[in-house]
C-alpha cells in the first residue's frame, strides 16, 4: 500500500552544485584540513552555503513548500556519506567512529583521505562522468546500521530556519541501497564468493531506519538514486539486479506504508527513485517495467541519454513520473520547443506511457555543471546565449512545467528565444570549418599505424639507455601558492610576458634539477605554466571557449572548470614546444613532452552536442599530431599522450561498447602515430576500471602505458598479464591522492609484485598520477622512496 496524499511539485531538478558559486565549500574543507579553523566553523559555512542553495532554487522557479528543492550537500562525497550514514567504515578506521557507530566530521575525512598506514577508500568514476567517488569495502562482519542522523539535522535546518527567513522543504537525496552495493567492493579477508550485495538485508534495514527517522521530522519525500540499473558493467546479471531491487522496495515503500484509516503517524516519506545516466531499458532487461512494479511513489528517468518508451508501462499508472528533458551533464541551452513537444506527448491520453502524473525535471543531477552563465564576465554574447547552466537549466525546468500545466502560450515568449538561440549557434562562423573538415574526411587507417612494437623497443633503449625499472613522474609537480599567484598576476596584466616567462623557467629549472637530485631517469618539466591539463590546451586550440567562474567538483575539494567545445578544433601554433625543450637544454636526462589526449580532452569539456564525439576526437588529434611532430623537432625523445578518461566515456552499455572503442583508439592512435620509430610514446590512465578496456589499451599501441595502481595494490596487474600484455607498463606504486608519504618498503612491495606479474624488462616505477595537488616537502620525500625501492628491486634482477 502506497503512501497517500502525496504530491510532488511538477517541476524538480535531481541535484544542484554543492561547492559554492565561489567554491566556498571547497576553501572551508581545505581551511578546516590545515588546522586553520574548527569542526564547528566548518560545519556553519556548509550550513549556510545550503540555506543560501535552497533559497536560490525557490528564487529561480522551485516550489519552497513541496519537496522540488533536493536535498544533495555533501562534504565530501555521496557514497562517502553512505558509507557514514551506515556506520560501514573499514576495520582499519574503526577506531575513529564513536562507540553507536558514527564516524565524526575529522575521521569522515580521514577515510576519504588517509592517515599514516591506513590507505583511504579506493577512489573512481561515477559511471561515466569526471565525477570521483570512493568505493564502499563491505564484508560479511562490517558494521552496518543507521548510524548518523546528519541527513535529518540538515532538513530540518532548511525547514526551521535559525535566521528566522524563508523556510524550504526538501527532498533528502541518497545513493540508494542497490547502488551502494553493487558499486562497493569485498573487503580484505571476506571469505571466496562473498559479495557486498549478500549484505543488501543489513544495508535495507538501516535504510527503512533513516526513513522512519526523516517521516518523524517531517520529511514529505526522500530521494533514492539508483543508476546502477541503467548499466550492465557492474558484473551482475540483470535478473539478480531485478531481486535485490524488488526485495529493498518491499521493505522501503511497501512493508512501511501507513494504516490505511490514516490516523497511524507515516512510517516514511513518499520515495522518489532515479534511474540517471542512462537508459533503463536494455536487451538485459526492462528496468522501468521493475520500478514501476514498485510501490514507490515516483520514478525519474533520464530522456536524454535514454529513449522514449513506445508505450504505456504497466504500473507507471499510480505514480508520478519525472521526464528527464532537460541535461544535467552538459552545458547547451535546450530547444525548450522540441522538449515540451516530447512532454505533451507523454502527458496525452493514450500515448504516453501511462504515468498518474507528470513533472519536468532534470536527466541528472546539476552536480557536473557550473552555477551560472551570466557570471562568465569574458564569453562572448553571442556563446552565452547558447549556453545554460545549473541555475538556467533550473529555469528551463520551471519554463516546461508552465508550458505543460498552462499552455503554450504562457511560455511563448521562452520557447521563441530558446528556437532563436539554437538558429543562432548553427549558423555561427567558426561552427563548421571547411579546412578542419576536409582534413579529416582525407584520413586513412595508415595514419594510425607505427612501425612493429620490437622495432620501436630497440630504437628507443638505443637512444635512451634506460635502465631496468626505469623511474619516472608522470607530468606535473606541485602547483604552489607561488606559482598560481604570479600565472594570475599575468593573466591580469600585473605581469609582463617576459617576467612571467622568466618565473616559470626558473620554476622548470628549479623542478628539473630536483629530479636530477632524486635521481629519476626520464624528467619532466614540471608544467607550473599549466592551469589544468585540459584547459591549458583549449585556451590555445581553436574551437574552445574557457570560463572564469565555470567551477565543477571532481573529486572532494577538487574542482575543475570544463572548457566549452563549440566549434571545430584546429593548432594554431605550437603548445607546449617552448617549455619542454627549455627543460630540456637543462639536463641530459631524457625529458618527457607531456600531452592531454583527444579522448580526455573531450571527456573533460563540456562537447558540442551537433557533431558525432569520434568527429570531433579527429579534430583534436590532429592538431596534437601537429605538436608531436613539433617536439620531435625540437629534439625531444619521450613523448607522453595522456588519455585518463579512456574508460571513463565508456558507454554504460555493453551493446555500444564497439563503436566507442573504435573511435576512441583511433583518435589516440591519430595523435601519436606521426612519430618516429626511436621516439618513445607513453601514455596515461588513472581512477577507473581498466579491466573492462584491457584490449582498448593495447589497441592504443602506446610503448609505455602508466595505470593507476597503488589504492587497489596492483589489481590492474594480474590482469595485464593474463591478457598477454606486451609493451612498457608503469602501474603506479604512489598514491597522489592522499598526503601520506608510502614507506620505502611498501614501495618495494608494490614493486617486487608488479616484476613478479610481469617481464620486469617491461616494468616502469612511477606514481599514480600528476603531483599537482601535493605539497612539496611530501612530493620529495615520497619521489626519493619510489626512486629507492626501483633500485633495490632493480639490483635483485
Amino acid at each position: 500500500m502506497a503512501v497517500t496524499n502525496t504530491h510532488l511539485p511538477n517541476a524538480t531538478v535531481l541535484g544542484y552544485p554543492r561547492i559554492g558559486r565561489r567554491r566556498e565549500l571547497k576553501r572551508a574543507v581545505e581551511s578546516f584540513w590545515a588546522g586553520r579553523t574548527t569542526a564547528d566553523e566548518l560545519e556553519a559555512t556548509a550550513r549556510d552555503l545550503r540555506l543560501a542553495t535552497a533559497r536560490r532554487l525557490v528564487d529561480l522557479g522551485l516550489e519552497a513548500g513541496t519537496a522540488a528543492v533536493p536535498g544533495s550537500f555533501s562534504y565530501y562525497d555521496q557514497v562517502l556519506d553512505a558509507v557514514a550514514l551506515l556506520g560501514a567504515v573499514p576495520d582499519r578506521f574503526a577506531g575513529l567512529t564513536t562507540d553507536g557507530g558514527r564516524l565524526p566530521l575529522d575521521a569522515y575525512f580521514t577515510v576519504a583521505r588517509g592517515e599514516g598506514d591506513n590507505a583511504p577508500l579506493e577512489m573512481t568514476k561515477w559511471f561515466d562522468t569526471n565525477y570521483h567517488y570512493l568505493v564502499p569495502e563491505i564484508g560479511p562482519d562490517t558494521p552496518i546500521g543507521y548510524t548518523d542522523d546528519r541527513a535529518v539535522r540538515e532538513f530540518t535546518e532548511l525547514a526551521n530556519p535559525a535566521d528566522g527567513g524563508q523556510a524550504v522543504v526538501t527532498r533528502p537525496a541518497f545513493v540508494g541501497p542497490v547502488t551502494f552495493l553493487l558499486l562497493s567492493k569485498p573487503a580484505d579477508g571476506s571469505p571466496e564468493g562473498f559479495r557486498p550485495l549478500d549484505r543488501l538485508d543489513d544495508v535495507v534495514a538501516a535504510y527503512a531506519d533513516l526513513l522512519r527517522a526523516l517521516a518523524a521530522a517531517g520529511a514529505p519525500w526522500v530521494q533514492l538514486d539508483e543508476p546502477a540499473l541503467v548499466t550492465d558493467l557492474l558484473d551482475v546479471p540483470f535478473d539478480e539486479v531485478a531481486d535485490a531491487v524488488r526485495r529493498a522496495y518491499t521493505a522501503l515503500a511497501t512493508e512501511l506504508s501507513p494504516t490505511a484509516d490514516g490516523d497511524t503517524p507515516a512510517q516514511r516519506p513518499a520515495i522518489l527513485v532515479t534511474a540517471p545516466y542512462g537508459d533503463l531499458r536494455s536487451d538485459a532487461g526492462d528496468g522501468l517495467a521493475l520500478l514501476a512494479g514498485t510501490d514507490v511513489e515516483a520514478v525519474a528517468i533520464d530522456l536524454v541519454r535514454g529513449a522514449v518508451p513506445a508505450g504505456p508501462v504497466p504500473g507507471l499508472e499510480n505514480k508520478t513520473l519525472v521526464a528527464g528533458v532537460i541535461d544535467g551533464h552538459n552545458i547547451w541551452r535546450a530547444d525548450l520547443d522540441a522538449r515540451l513537444s516530447t512532454l505533451e506527448g507523454l502527458a496525452a491520453p493514450g500515448s504516453g506511457l501511462g504515468a498518474g502524473a507528470l513533472a519536468v525535471g532534470t536527466s541528472t543531477s546539476l552536480l557536473h555543471v557550473p552555477h551560472d552563465v551570466a557570471d562568465e564576465p569574458r564569453l562572448g554574447e553571442d556563446l552565452k546565449s547558447w549556453l545554460a547552466f545549473a541555475d538556467q537549466k533550473v529555469g528551463e525546468v520551471a519554463t516546461l512545467a508552465t508550458g505543460l500545466a498552462e499552455g503554450r502560450a504562457a511560455v511563448a515568449d521562452r520557447l521563441a528565444e530558446s528556437t532563436a538561440a539554437v538558429r543562432s549557434r548553427a549558423a555561427a562562423p567558426g561552427v563548421v570549418v571547411p579546412e578542419v573538415r576536409e582534413r579529416t574526411a582525407a584520413l586513412t587507417p595508415a595514419d594510425g599505424e607505427r612501425a612493429p612494437y620490437a622495432e620501436r623497443a630497440a630504437a628507443q633503449q638505443a637512444r635512451l639507455n634506460l635502465p631496468p625499472l626505469p623511474t619516472t613522474t608522470i607530468g606535473s609537480f606541485p602547483q604552489t601558492s607561488e606559482i598560481r599567484s604570479t600565472r594570475a598576476a599575468w593573466v591580469r596584466g600585473e605581469l609582463s610576458d617576459a617576467d612571467y616567462t622568466a618565473a616559470m623557467r626558473a620554476e622548470i629549472a628549479s623542478t628539473v634539477a630536483l629530479q636530477e637530485e632524486l635521481g629519476l631517469d626520464v624528467l619532466v618539466h614540471g608544467e607550473p605554466e599549466r592551469n589544468d591539463m585540459v584547459q591549458y590546451f583549449a585556451e590555445q586550440l581553436d574551437g574552445f571557449a574557457t570560463t572564469v567562474n565555470g567551477w565543477v567538483q571532481s573529486y572532494g575539494s577538487r574542482c575543475v572548470r570544463p572548457p566549452i567545445l563549440w566549434g571545430d578544433v584546429s593548432r594554431p601554433a605550437p603548445l607546449t614546444v617552448e617549455w619542454t625543450a627549455y627543460a630540456a637544454s637543462l639536463t641530459d636526462k631524457p625529458v618527457k613532452g607531456m600531452l592531454t589526449g583527444p579522448v580526455t580532452i573531450l571527456a573533460w569539456s563540456f562537447v558540442r552536442d551537433d557533431l558525432p564525439l569520434g568527429d570531433t576526437a579527429d579534430q583534436v588529434a590532429l592538431a596534437l599530431r601537429d605538436e608531436v611532430t613539433d617536439l620531435e623537432a625540437a629534439g625531444i625523445g619521450v613523448v607522453q599522450v595522456d588519455e585518463p578518461a579512456l574508460r571513463e566515456l565508456l558507454p554504460l552499455r555493453r551493446a555500444a561498447h564497439p563503436g566507442y572503442l573504435d573511435w576512441s583508439v583511433r583518435s589516440f592512435r591519430l595523435s601519436t602515430a606521426g612519430a618516429d620509430t626511436a621516439t618513445q610514446v607513453h601514455t596515461h590512465l588513472c581512477y577507473s576500471e581498466f579491466g573492462q578496456v584491457i584490449g582498448a589499451i593495447d589497441g592504443l599501441d602506446a610503448d609505455v602505458t602508466s595505470v593507476e595502481a597503488a589504492r587497489s595494490r596492483m589489481e590492474i596487474v594480474p590482469e595485464l598479464a593474463d591478457a598477454g600484455y606486451g609493451r612498457g607498463i608503469g602501474p603506479g606504486v604512489y598514491d597522489i591522492h592522499s598526503p601520506r608519504v608510502p614507506s620505502v618498503d611498501e614501495v618495494t612491495d608494490l614493486v617486487e609484485l608488479a616484476a613478479k606479474s610481469i617481464d620486469p624488462r617491461l616494468v616502469w616505477v612511477n606514481p599514480d598520477c600528476g603531483l599537482k595537488t601535493r605539497a612539496y616537502a611530501e612530493t620529495k620525500e615520497s619521489l626519493a622512496n619510489l626512486v629507492t625501492a626501483a633500485r633495490t628491486v632493480r639490483a635483485t634482477l
